[in-house]
Parts: C-alpha cells; sequence; structure tokens
C-alpha cells in the first residue's frame, strides 16, 4: 500500500467561466473574482464548492450553466455554500431553478454547510422546507447514499467496486469499463472522499491507483479499512498501458480476487 499513498491533493477543477465546459464567465471587480467553483467527485455524488457571490449577472448564469452540464451524466449532487459571502434574489432564484432542474432529471440536489446569513435568507423567503440542508460535506453524501437519487444505479446483485484514481481520464476509462462488466462503481480521486464512501456504503472491492496521499492519520485510517476488503493495486504503469490488455488483465485479476475474498 505504502507504493500506492504518494504525492497529490483530491482532484478537483476550479471553474471561473467554466473554460473547457461552458463558455461563460464570472466578470472580475477590482481585480477580485466575484464567483469561484470548485468541483469534485465523490462516488456519485457531486460536490460544488461556491467561493465569493453568487448575484444577478455573470455568477448566477455561470452556476446555472454548470449545473446544467453535470446534469448530462449526474444526478446527485451537492452544493457547498460555506464561502459564499452574499446572494441576492437572482442567486436563490437560480438555486431553485437549478434545484428544479435536477428533480426533473430525477436527481436531486441538496445543500450544505449553509453559512447563518443564508439559512436567515432561506428561512425569510420560506425555500427552507424546499432545499434539504445538511452541516457537513460527509452528511449530504451519506444522506444521497440513502436515497434512490443516483446516476446508473446497479443491477441487482452486482459487486460493488470503489476505484481511487486521481487522473480524470483514468478514472472515467475505469468507471466505463467495469460498469460495462457488470458492476456497480464508485470513483473517487482522494483518501478522505474515500472513507466517507466507505462509511456509508459497502464494497466489495477496492482498485487503488498510484500516486493517493492524505495527512498521515487519514492514511492510517485508510489502510486500517482496507484491511477489510480485497484491494488491488494499479501501479504507475496501468495507465499507459494498452487499454484493451489493461482491461482483460483488470478483469480476469479482479474476478480472481473476488472468487477468493
Amino acid at each position: 500500500m505504502s507504493q500506492t499513498l504518494k504525492t497529490l491533493p483530491a482532484a478537483r477543477f476550479r471553474l471561473t467561466l467554466l473554460a473547457s465546459r461552458c463558455n461563460l464567465a464570472t466578470q472580475p471587480t477590482g481585480g477580485r473574482l466575484k464567483l469561484l467553483l470548485e468541483t469534485r467527485e465523490v462516488g456519485r455524488v457531486t460536490i460544488v464548492r461556491c467561493q465569493g457571490r453568487i448575484v444577478a449577472g455573470g455568477e448566477v448564469e455561470t452556476l446555472r450553466a454548470h449545473i446544467a452540464w453535470l446534469l448530462r451524466d449526474r444526478r446527485a449532487i451537492v452544493l457547498h455554500l460555506g464561502d459564499v459571502v452574499f446572494i441576492d434574489s437572482s442567486g436563490l432564484g437560480t438555486m431553485v431553478r437549478a434545484l428544479t432542474s435536477t428533480r426533473q432529471a430525477r436527481g436531486d440536489l441538496k445543500l450544505c454547510d449553509v453559512p447563518e446569513h443564508i439559512r436567515k435568507v432561506l428561512a425569510l423567503s420560506h425555500l427552507n422546507k424546499l432545499f434539504e440542508s445538511h452541516d457537513t460535506e460527509d452528511n449530504a453524501v451519506a444522506a444521497f447514499y440513502k436515497t434512490p437519487a443516483q446516476a446508473a444505479p446497479a443491477a441487482p446483485g452486482s459487486r460493488s467496486l470503489l476505484c481511487l484514481e486521481r487522473s480524470p481520464d483514468v478514472a472515467a476509462y475505469l468507471r466505463e469499463t467495469l460498469r460495462n462488466a457488470g458492476y456497480d462503481v464508485h470513483t473517487s480521486s482522494s483518501l478522505r472522499d474515500a472513507l466517507i464512501l466507505m462509511r456509508v456504503t459497502h464494497f466489495d472491492a477496492l482498485l487503488v491507483g498510484p500516486g493517493l496521499t492524505a495527512a498521515s492519520a487519514t492514511e492510517k485510517t485508510f489502510r486500517d479499512a482496507c484491511a477489510k476488503v480485497p484491494v488491488i493495486e494499479l501501479g504507475p504503469e496501468f495507465s499507459t498501458q494498452d487499454a484493451g490488455h489493461a482491461a482483460s488483465d483488470l478483469l480476469q485479476k479482479l474476478s480472481t480476487r473476488l472468487q477468493t475474498a
């Protein structure tokens, strides 16, 4: 396991204008951005951390477009509002529309770490009963795993896998390859997020890529958790192997490990 716990933080992509996804931008004022979005996947849940102001103009357009883009293949979304300093009526309306769009797509959108000033806004506008709020990201993720609002539901009786991989491209390859092979697949790019998932659901095996690291206490907790589950380590050469051979070898190895577990 020591070879797999090297260096790289949780894979997050920072968005000021969804540069690679949408052609929408938040306009800077005085050299400072009004809205910054950080997005990461925790298993089947997508967490969007909002920082700054959610107000009329480029800010709400960016948030709206980002949620719309996520809904192409995601159904469980958490808005982390802990770093939002101000929200106006347009911003709140955008959140309502985002919730409506997500539910129309048979998913759900939850809030977490809602600051007191936004809690008051939600209460005054009688929207506190519309949004499901949680104190922490962990609780919001756990809530999704207790409800059916998840993309690509697993086939009955399928084996559940957790893939830890820092590369979004390799993670996507693993996810689709294993799903097509009949597995229920969850992905994460950080050990901390993996521990959240391991607390809220059961996995039959873990696939762990190279270069993952965390605080020493988190790494120890993760190693302890791995003692209870079959682990397949993906070496640094996995990402550059012939894709067909890599998939065949992995599926064979996985089948063998699950049979002997």
